[in-house]
This record gives structure tokens, sequence and C-alpha cells, in this order.
């Protein structure tokens, strides 16, 4: 006979919190359980076989063209009309997504995908970044040689919509207006002589189609322990299980690359007609004066399909940084990393200050590693590293940064701080000899500080980060009793040279023999 026992599934949020303690006991932060929500319910949900139920938009976008751009003046130099190319597309887009929202009927509308080309450190994320802040809708960035056809080794593109969800603290429908990022995307791009399925570039290609017009992502995977948990609880409590997913229509895609060897194929093309509108200039052409002119072509002649290329309409080209605009960007953007080291000396109450000499030198020597901005981080890295480190422990409070710094930055430390310590000394001397006065006026005993046995002093205090008293006192902790001794027998005065200071227990010994052997008497008392 059978025994029957009935069931009880744990709370979900209890069960999640179990599982993830024991993961983390076991694996450490190698393994880390997805949460797309745990509450299932407030997605929108659909049968097998059903079409989800259009759900209603509420965003609010009231910008212009022009004051995106005026915006991102303030944090990206240069790049004019990458500016204004993404400002008009992103008004087109998120306006098409208000008109949604408004009820009124969402014609056929093709979406306003971006591709971005220009050198690396040229402002392409930030770009994108400082866009998707401004309108306050979530953005994922992500490389795009890490993933894979879906059923292939590597990661799914469909994940990238399922981060959106979490970028979005489980708010599918906030998720639903977000912005996909893919960097490296000419790196996908399927070469000409591959023999067979291309799963990691045209198959990613192929994975990136039906997701720049519209699909639906389910947010449970097989591989998400979590979600898998929560549809089998959601069965045992409802008998059914809902179908969680996020819909791509109004997702903005934008991807962005280097494109080497994107300017021999416009160059092919174009021929005889580069030779008008590059010989005004008078210099031979660069990558980058041809990507203004790239087409269609240009690109599934790259190892592009043409269908991925036809859901990327719009081609935003980003120009190489010069030594002035990396300037710019240290002394004018709202991003810039100065700010960064402003605060971080600020907090040990050390004023910084960037001499226009100085920024210059570092945008000369950030411009020569030949990474654009970022190599601005590097270099000034480089060039503070040791006075971050140094400088709390000193009493300098002040820091000018001139060319002469940041080209040899270890030996202007080193004056710095040989010049702090000598105006420091002289402070610590006099508060040596102020010491010395008040054991003096405790004792009654004239104590007289040599010069060199105060600096001697002095150092001591600053070498070790004491006040001057304390190192004093615990020089001469064993003196009190033997000032007490002589005073007894009339000596009221002693002095402290180098010798006493180097050697005080020594030298007190000396001291008391000394005056034994002169007043044999007093010895045998």
């Amino acid at each position: 006979m059978f025994k029957h026992y009935s069931l009880t599934w744990p709370n979900p949020d209890e069960l999640r919190k179990d599982m993830e303690e024991f993961f983390s006991r076991k694996y450490g932060d190698k393994v880390r359980l997805g949460i797309l929500t745990t509450q299932p319910d407030q997605a929108r949900t659909a049968d097998e076989g059903t079409e989800t139920e259009e759900s209603q938009l509420d965003l609010k976008f009231d910008h212009l063209p022009r004051d995106i751009k005026n915006y991102l003046d303030r944090f990206v130099i240069k790049q004019d009309s990458a500016k204004k190319v993404l400002a008009t597309a992103i008004c087109d887009h998120y306006n098409h997504i208000t008109r949604c929202s408004n009820k009124e009927r969402c014609r056929e509308y093709s979406k306003q995908n971006i591709i971005m080309l220009g050198p690396t450190g040229v402002g392409k994320t930030y770009l994108v970044r400082t866009i998707a802040d401004l309108i306050g809708v979530p953005f994922v960035k992500a490389d795009a040689t890490k993933f894979s056809e879906t059923g292939y080794v590597g990661g799914d593109v469909e994940d990238l919509v399922r981060e959106l969800v979490h970028k979005a603290d489980g708010n599918i429908q906030l998720a639903e207006y977000g912005i996909i990022y893919l960097d490296e995307i000419d790196k996908i791009a399927t070469p000409s002589n591959i023999i067979g399925r291309d799963v990691s570039g045209g198959g990613v290609q192929r994975g990136l189609l039906k997701l720049m017009e519209e699909t639906e992502v389910s947010l449970r995977t097989p591989f998400d322990l979590t979600s898998q948990l929560q549809a089998a609880m959601e069965f045992q409590t409802k008998g059914k299980v809902s179908r969680s997913v996020i819909n791509t229509r109004h997702i903005l895609f934008i991807v962005s690359g280097a494109f080497n060897g994107l300017f021999d194929i416009i160059q092919k093309r174009m021929g005889a007609k580069a030779i008008g509108f590059l010989s005004s200039g008078g210099r031979a052409a660069i990558h980058e004066d041809y990507l203004p002119f790239v087409k269609s072509v240009d690109f599934i002649q790259y190892g592009f399909e043409s269908e991925f290329v036809g859901r990327l309409p719009v081609v935003v080209s980003c120009h190489q940084l010069g030594v002035d605009d990396l300037y710019e960007i240290l002394r004018h953007s709202e991003g810039s990393i100065i700010r960064q080291y402003t605060q971080a000396f600020e907090a040990y109450g050390i004023e910084i200050v960037f001499t226009d000499e100085g920024l210059h030198r570092l945008a000369e020597k950030a411009h020569q590693e030949q990474t654009g901005a970022r190599s601005l981080v590097s270099v000034c890295e480089r060039t503070f590293r040791e006075f971050k480190y140094q400088l709390p422990h000193s009493p300098v409070r002040k820091l000018v940064v001139t060319p002469e710094l940041v080209d040899s930055p270890e030996a202007v430390l080193e004056g710095i701080l040989a010049e702090g310590n000598a105006n420091e000394i002289l402070v610590l001397e006099s508060s040596a000899r102020e010491t010395a006065e008040k054991w003096s006026r405790r004792s009654g005993i004239e104590i007289s500080l040599h010069p060199e046995a105060a600096r001697l002093l002095a150092q001591k205090a600053l070498d070790s980060g004491k006040k001057l008293d304390e190192v004093f006192s615990d020089t001469f902790r064993d003196y009190e009793h033997g000032f007490n001794l002589i005073k007894t027998r009339g000596i009221n005065r002693f002095e402290i040279t180098r010798d006493v200071v180097e050697n005080p227990a020594g030298a007190l010994d000396n001291w008391v023999r000394a005056y034994y052997i002169q007043n044999p008497s007093e010895e045998r008392r």
C-alpha cells in the first residue's frame, strides 16, 4: 500500500536565494543565476501558436535633433556630422514610437537601425551611451565576435534582448524601447573563400536579421535554471505555463566597427572620381576620407549579406582624433578624465591644477599611442600613479601639472617631495624646540636642544608619521628619572645633541656615570 505525500513548492524567491548560495559556495563567481523577472504574470504572454497582444506604449519623447546634438556637444568632442545624423535618426525612431503610443495607426515604417564607421577611440560607444542616458532607455553593449549562430557554441544574439530586460530591472515594456549596440561588427563579415556554414560570421548576421525587424524573444531559455524553476512552479499552481516574451519591434540596433579594408573597396569603386574631391585638399587620401562615400554594395563586397545591410539604412562616419581634439576633450568635455583625477586628489585634501601646456602635453603623448580618446586614460594613469600614492602621506597640498611633470613624473615627484619635506622639517624643528621647552618647565632643568638634534627628531617624526611630541616622549621616556636625580645634586642644565638622539639610553648611562666619576662622594651616599 502506497502512502500519499503532498508536494508543497517553496516560495520562488526563497528557492532562488538558496540556489544562488549553493552555487556561490561551490563555484564562487564562475556561475551566476540569470534572473529575468520574479513575477512572470507581469510580462506579456501568449499561448504557443498565437500572436502576442500589443501592449500600450507610454514612452515620452519630446527632443528635437538640434537639442540632442547640443547635448552630445557637452560630452563628445568633434564628430559634428556623426552627431547630426545620429540625432536625426534617434528622433525619427522615437517619434514613431510616440505616435504608436498615442494609439495612432502604426503605418509601415522602416526602422532607423544604424551602422557606425570609424577607428577605435573616436567616441562611437560614448555617443550612443550618452544618447541612451538622455532618453532614459536601457542600453546594452556587446562585442559581435562573442556570438555564434543559435544552436552552436558561443553566445546567442537573443541574449542581448534578454539583457535589456535585466538592464530595465525587469520592466519588459521599457526594455522594448531600448538600444542594443554591437561593436566590432566588421569582424563578423563573411570571407568570400569560406567553405561550409559560417556560424560565427554569416550565422550571427542571420541571427540578427529577425531581431532588427520584429520578432518575439522568449525570456525563458533551457539554460536559465531560475526561469525553468519558475515555469515549473507556475505549472504547479496554475496548471499551465505562460509564455513570457519581449517584442523587438521598437528596439533600436546600432552596430559599429573600424572596417579596415573598406577604404580599398570604396576607392576601387570610385576610381578616377576620387581624384577630384581629394586633390583639392592637397594631400594623399586616407581611410576616413572615403567613409562618407560608402554604399551598400561596398558593405556587401566587404562580406556582409545584402539582407543584413538592408536593415541598417543609417550610416554614420566618425573621424580620427588629432592632438588638438584630445586637448579639447581634456579641457572642455563634461566626461573628461581630468575631472576624475581632480576628485581623486581632493579626497586627500590636495588641489591639482592643470596648466594648458600640461594638458596639451598629455594630449600629445596620448595621440602617439594611436588609440584615440582611450589612450588619455592610460597616459593619465601612468603619469599620476605615483603622485596618488605618495602625496597623501606628504605635506604637499597643491600639485601643478606642467609639461615637465608629464614628461618626467618620477623626477618631478622626487623634487616636490623633497621641497615639501624641507618645509615640513622646518615646522617640525620648531615643534621640537617647543617640546623641549615644555620638558624644561616640567622637570625644572633647562633643556637645550642642539639644531642637529632638532633636525633629527623632525626627520623621525616625518618618516614615522607620528606627532613630534610623541617622538620626543618615545625617545626620552627614561630621562625623567635621570633629570630628577641630577636636579637633586644641583645640576640644572642638560643639552640634547645629535648623539643623544641617536643613542638616548647610552647617552643617559654615560651622563650619569660621568657625574659620579666627578663626584665620587655622591656615589657613596
